[in-house]
């Protein structure tokens, strides 16, 4: 149990390191003209991808290594679209509904990201990041 908190712990950790990437991301898109939808795409993934990265070098650096990389990311990939459909859903209700998130679309990555979180760790670990 001990070992599950702390995986979560850091799966927290760098599920903020990828709320970062996926706010630069996103504001960058949208300067360029994507719109807060499209580029919300791209962001997430960008932040999916950092966040795997991160994840597989260090929350769950104990796991097996039985698969490629590219094959792993890939996985790791489909089975957050879950996770993914928690965080975008819940991202697009609130800049759809509230004028302050519209405004401001990072509030919408933020409560988000919460959404799709507990998601993607029992994901990630379960399937993707199995233990050795």
């Amino acid at each position: 149990m001990r070992a599950t908190i702390e995986q979560f712990l850091r799966f927290g950790v760098v599920g903020t390191v990828g709320f970062l990437v996926d706010s630069a991301v996103l504001l960058g898109m949208m300067a360029l003209g994507l719109g807060p939808y499209g580029g919300r795409v791209l962001s997430y993934i960008a932040a999916a991808s950092a966040t795997f990265a991160l994840n597989r070098a260090w929350t769950f650096r104990d796991a097996r290594r039985d698969a490629p990389v590219a094959r792993q990311w890939g996985r790791f990939l489909a089975l957050n679209l879950v996770g993914f459909a928690a965080n975008y859903g819940t991202y697009a209700a609130l800049v759809a509904s509230l004028p302050a998130v519209a405004q401001y679309p990072v509030l919408g990555v933020a409560a988000g990201s919460l959404a799709g979180m507990f998601i993607n760790f029992g994901l990630s670990r379960r399937f993707v990041f199995k233990s050795g």
